[in-house]
């Protein structure tokens, strides 16, 4: 009974498997409607799919006694109504939450990690549970609990950790990156088209189009990044400023003056777009960079699906026919002596397949990098325009920190010694008439002048903080670790002392980042700090809900702003449900003795 029950339950899953199909599908379709702007379907395609693995992981926990928590990130919280009664998400105010809502909903279903592996397995299921009723026959009900294990390792959760990936797994995840980029490249391809015709034809009409191409290449900057670590920067000249009118009054394009500056404007941006060299190697970019992946990718794609497609063949499909199967390029086989002979090959052809695949997946993002990247006049202006707003952010950061100096010295200290001196009169007067009185305010002295002391070492601690020049950055961040009160983890080494400058701005940087953690809620936080290149790179992550946004917070503008006196850049990764990222990079020289060597510090305050 035990047996025919099993048999049962692995003929349902088989075909309940099929469903997942189904589920692609539409997925599939959502994500072509959002290709061509209709972009209200993938979002709730991919929670509709999730009812399916839910589902799943419900028969995994009945049939396979394998129980299987839900994998994904926490929900994004409702957007908050401020007091003005509009919906704030950045810079942009909506009169209602709808699009807030969805904007984040569909956000944290595709940028979730589950969410990729939740659309492989769905592919991939079906195959493997079509074998599950022959298995469980051959090896009874002890498959369906290897099926269990099966699903849990597609469906439940895992910890982020890439040190865990074994190379088969980063092989076959570099085999996808390559068909990412490819498939990234096509859609540009497909939105260039459009472009070029509007650069020629209409150039006033274009700009929208590029600007909302950019964004585009952008994903697939980004993106290639994320998957290759080779970094492509943007390469686009900052956007013009407003026009400026002339002494009477209008604004003068050329030899046509206007009332209005609407016709300006737009003339400068057509000619910021227009203009810029890096919207033209776009569109080279898109088909270079095209044909190239489709090159580099070509091989391992049928390698491998050959390879794939021959095992099936032998070990799938032949036991089923009764005449002899034939393997393309290969001898037809009708025994399994002959499938145990030709095996060897197909799985050679498929590690010939997958063995390049990382190096491949890096020359597709390096070429990408050489159309799509910014080129040295490129960094030249950005710099130039960068730096022109850094200065004026530096000079009213400036100005400020001078002024909360000087009223914590006039409203604190002064006012203290102010107090002291009129005492020091008091006791002058009085030692000889009443030396009782003199010396109750000779120790309210002493108590008074320990107290200025301390204030003022905590001023002194504000401006410059005394373990920074005692023992350098790194144990400074370990002090700020062990201040926490999230359980803090510090690795990294320093091979020498960073500039002074450089080193007060790094830490205030990471205090001010660990407090905004701990204000929303963190309980872990890891913070690594590194030095290569000529640059200073300090990555702090923690656990919180997410969706921090630089324009909405004081402190990550405070942040920029000091980071903007040295040239150097904040990177914020912070998506809805966590967790978040920001990583510091300094360009600096070490200058003195070397730091202490790598090693990890961990902290815990109650």
């Amino acid at each position: 009974m035990t047996y025919l029950r099993a048999l049962g339950r692995a003929g349902a899953l088989a075909v309940f498997a099929l469903l997942s199909w189904v589920d692609v599908l539409v997925e599939l379709i959502a994500f072509a409607l959002l290709c061509v702007g209709l972009v209200f379907f993938l979002g709730p395609a991919v929670e509709w799919a999730r009812g399916r693995s839910r589902v799943a992981r419900t028969l995994a926990a009945r049939w396979c006694d394998v129980e299987i928590a839900p994998p994904y990130r926490p929900e994004p919280p409702e957007p908050v109504r401020e007091r003005d009664g509009w919906y704030r998400d950045g810079n942009q105010l909506y009169k209602r939450a709808f699009w807030i809502r969805w904007q984040h909903r569909l956000t944290w279903a595709l940028e979730d990690p589950a969410a990729g592996r939740e659309f492989t397995w769905q592919l991939v299921n079906p195959l493997v549970t079509l074998l599950l009723p022959v298995a469980v026959l051959l090896g009874g009900s002890t498959v369906l609990r290897g099926y269990g294990h099966w699903t849990r390792w597609w469906l439940g959760p895992r910890p982020p950790v890439e040190a865990r990936k074994n190379r088969l797994h980063r092989h076959v995840e570099a085999l996808g990156h390559q068909g990412g980029i490819f498939a990234l490249s096509v859609v540009q391809l497909i939105f260039s088209l459009p472009q070029l015709v509007l650069m020629v034809g209409f150039p006033p009409l274009a700009v929208p189009v590029v600007l909302w191409t950019r964004s585009i290449t952008d994903t697939l900057r980004r993106e290639a990044g994320n998957w290759t670590g080779v970094r492509i920067a943007r390469p686009y000249l900052p956007p013009p400023g407003l026009p400026v009118p002339r002494p009477d009054g209008l604004y003068q394009v050329g030899k046509q003056l206007h009332e209005e500056p609407f016709w300006p404007v737009q003339h400068a941006r057509t000619r910021w777009v227009l203009r810029d060299r890096a919207t033209w190697r776009d569109l080279a970019g898109a088909v270079l960079g095209t044909l190239v992946s489709f090159v580099l990718l070509l091989p391992s794609i049928a390698l491998v699906t050959r390879g794939l497609l021959g095992l099936v063949t032998l070990w799938v499909w032949r036991p089923f026919v009764s005449s002899p199967v034939t393997w393309w390029p290969f001898p037809e086989v009708s025994t399994h002596l002959g499938a145990a002979a030709q095996t060897p090959v197909a799985l050679a052809m498929v590690v010939a397949g997958l063995a390049p695949a990382p190096w491949l997946a890096r020359q597709q993002a390096r070429f990408a990098r050489v159309w799509l990247g910014p080129t040295e006049a490129t960094r030249l202006a950005a710099r130039v325009e960068r730096l022109k707003q850094t200065r004026t952010d530096v000079t009213v950061t400036q100005a400020a920190e001078l002024r909360r100096i000087e009223r914590d010295l006039h409203d604190g200290i002064q006012s203290r010694l102010v107090a002291m001196g009129m005492k020091l009169g008091a006791v002058e007067a009085l030692v000889d008439t009443d030396p009782a009185a003199a010396k109750r305010l000779a120790a309210e002295l002493r108590t008074a002048s320990s107290e200025a002391l301390t204030e003022l070492r905590v001023l002194i601690r504000g401006i410059h903080p005394p373990v920074l020049s005692e023992r350098g950055l790194l144990d400074a961040v370990r002090a700020l670790a062990l201040d926490s009160p999230l359980k803090t983890e510090v690795t990294g080494s320093l091979p020498g002392r960073v500039e002074e400058p450089v080193e007060a701005c790094t830490y205030f940087a990471v205090s001010e980042l660990l407090g905004n953690a701990a204000k929303h809620g963190s309980k872990r936080a890891s913070i690594e700090v590194d030095f290569a290149d000529g640059q200073l790179t300090v990555v702090v992550t923690d656990d919180g809900p997410g969706g921090a946004v630089p324009a909405r917070g004081s402190g990550l503008r405070g942040i920029e702003r000091r980071l903007g006196a040295f040239d150097g850049r904040l990177t914020l990764t912070s998506p809805i449900g966590g967790p978040t990222r920001a990583m510091v990079e300094i360009t600096c020289q070490l200058d003195r003795e070397p730091s202490s060597p790598r090693t990890s510090t961990s902290s815990e305050t109650a």
